[in-house]
């Protein structure tokens, strides 16, 4: 029997098929969201760091080229490649201050240096994932995601105060105050149809507030074409290892860290939004997600643009808004992406808006991004330890960024490298998880076969770990029956007709007044967790098989299961 709570309304799924005037039509409503964040970041990026007018053409050209091609990836599935679903992607705001300190210092060729190492770290990331899941946690990713936020702010307002000269003063935080007013209360009241549109409604308002101070530019859109394809405005990739090389890149691949830990969190509201009924997260389709993004940031590099990312936000408004999560929704964004980067005169009315109205448009941005990062660590629980960690690292990356003083003591290019707000705040929090992660009490492991016969060495191992302990008989036989379904869970999942049982790695420590089992093994079959999520929808009859799930709900407190390619981390949680 179904559960009706747990349905969404859903219209096309990721595999359906879905008619191609119905993909176009929800393309073009996904086309319409991402365009302004994406011209927008690149154009602030590039007009902080005081590039002329080709840089900026050619930067948003290729940019809107690069975001098409990498949401058509997000939508396929090449061997480990994509993550199978719909995932719009545009230009991240995550690299705006370390992109301008890049062209600053070396221009676009120093920038697209970096950008292509960072995708090349970031593809590494994604390989690495499971072995990076105790380290880069979400206290880490949070706090970082709040830094990227308040290292960004000042552009933001510096936005405001450009207005172009014999303006009156006034207009440039006039129209951001309009931009910023409206976005933010359509934002709060607005029927939840019209909230996507909020900040191109916001947008717009800054613009008309614009007109009567003399802030639009109108010459430089009429004098833009309406196709063609702009001079181009990169001279190449920077091959010397210049000394802003090596100070830049170890900011560069912090953030593409965060990123990356950001994607994950990505991928998995898009994994949930696309789907008409709640199921586990599939880490396998999350690591394909990860490789597009990748691509997508090689791309970049090698185009001389900012890097791209995933807009989970904006991918699960247009679901819920549609209805529509059909991968063919991916691929019409592509391709009208593409067509749309030979229209000079359509970026170009996006590249006139006024600095100040940028600026408004930021300010928003950056109070959701902030708040994304306060969400991050509320999930992974803000208890006594994770609130140290994330406080005290978030004020020595915020205090370092505002008075470096480093700087004077260890001179270039060290002084300006560890002092930087991004880089001691991130070195902090991952020191003092690692530190939590090193002085916590001690694992106990063992190796064994996925085989029946091997079940008594578990039951031993489970046993002395709970004398250890000092859990008297019931709770160590809670523990022990625990592990034991686990492992035949397990052992069900297993196809096996032939050749070597796989390894099982098991993994236990203490927890405060409980214990954590951590099984580790290979898998493609499907997840424990919608096994024991949806148990009762099933048929009533229950043959052999589902005892053990139904058993192992019963003596676990929490099951977790994450799937990777070529690994499965089976999580149980048993209270003493």
């Amino acid at each position: 029997m179904e559960r009706p709570q747990l349905e969404k309304e859903s219209r096309y799924g990721p595999d359906e098929p879905c008619p191609p005037l119905v993909a176009l039509g929800v393309g073009v409503q996904g086309i319409l969201i991402v365009l302004a964040p994406t011209v927008l970041v690149v154009a602030i990026t590039v007009l902080a760091a005081g590039q002329d007018q080709r840089v900026m053409s050619w930067a948003v050209f290729a940019a809107l080229l690069i975001t098409g091609a990498a949401t058509a990836l997000q939508a396929a599935r090449i061997g480990r490649l994509g993550g199978g679903h719909l995932l719009i992607t545009g230009v991240t705001p995550n690299f705006i201050a370390v992109s301008v300190l890049a062209l600053e210092t070396g221009g676009p060729s120093l920038l697209a240096t970096l950008v292509v190492l960072s995708s090349l770290f970031y593809l590494a990331v994604a390989a690495w994932l499971p072995r990076l899941r105790r380290i880069i946690t979400p206290v880490v990713s949070g706090t970082v995601l709040m830094l990227i936020a308040a290292m960004v702010l000042p552009i933001a307002f510096d936005r405001l105060e450009e207005i172009p000269e014999g303006a009156s003063t006034v207009s440039g935080p006039l129209a951001g105050a309009v931009t910023l007013f409206v976005s933010t209360m359509l934002m709060l009241r607005a029927p939840g149809n019209w909230r996507p549109w909020s900040l191109l409604i916001g947008i717009a308002a800054g613009c008309a507030a614009s007109v009567p101070f003399g802030l639009y530019d109108f010459e430089s859109l009429a004098a833009a074409s309406w196709t063609g394809v702009p001079e181009i405005g990169f001279p190449g990739l920077e091959l010397r290892p210049t000394a802003g090389l090596w100070a830049l890149l170890p900011m560069f691949l912090i953030v593409t860290l965060v990123q990356a830990i950001k994607n994950i969190s990505d991928g998995m509201v898009a994994q949930q939004a696309a789907r008409p009924r709640p199921r586990a997260i599939d880490f396998r389709l999350i690591q394909g997600s990860i490789y597009a993004n990748g691509a997508g940031i090689m791309m970049s590099g090698f185009a001389g643009t900012p890097p791209t990312s995933s807009y989970s936000s904006l991918t699960a408004s247009l679901i819920r808004l549609t209805g529509v999560s059909a991968r063919k929704v991916g691929y019409a964004m592509a391709a009208l992406l593409a067509v749309l980067a030979f229209c000079p005169k359509v970026t170009g009315l996006l590249l006139a808006i006024p600095n100040p109205v940028m600026g408004g448009f930021l300010l928003v941005a950056l109070g959701m991004f902030f708040m994304e990062g306060i969400q991050t660590l509320a999930r992974a629980g803000l208890d006594l330890q994770n609130a140290i960690v994330a406080g005290l690292a978030f004020s020595i990356g915020l205090g370092m960024e505002h008075s470096n003083i480093l700087e004077g003591l260890m001179g270039d290019p060290w002084g300006p490298l560890l002092g930087n707000g991004m880089t001691m705040g991130t070195a902090t929090a991952i020191a003092l998880t690692a530190f939590l992660e090193v002085t916590s009490p001690r694992r106990w492991r063992l190796e064994v076969r996925m085989v029946p016969s091997d079940l008594p060495r578990i039951d031993a191992f489970l046993r002395e770990m709970a004398a250890g302990m000092g859990w008297d008989s019931v709770a160590a036989g809670r523990l022990r029956s625990a592990g034991e379904e686990a492992f035949a869970s397990l052992l069900q999942q297993e196809d096996g007709p032939g050749g070597e049982a796989p390894r099982l790695l098991i993994s236990a420590r203490p927890q405060g007044g409980s214990a954590e089992l951590e099984f580790l093994a290979v898998f493609d079959e499907e997840n424990l967790e919608d096994r024991l999520t949806y148990l009762e929808e099933e048929a009533e009859s229950v043959d052999e098989r589902e005892l053990s799930f139904r058993l192992l709900r019963h003596y676990a407190s929490s099951v977790r299961h994450q799937k990777y390619h070529g690994l499965d981390i089976v999580t149980v949680q048993v209270a003493r």
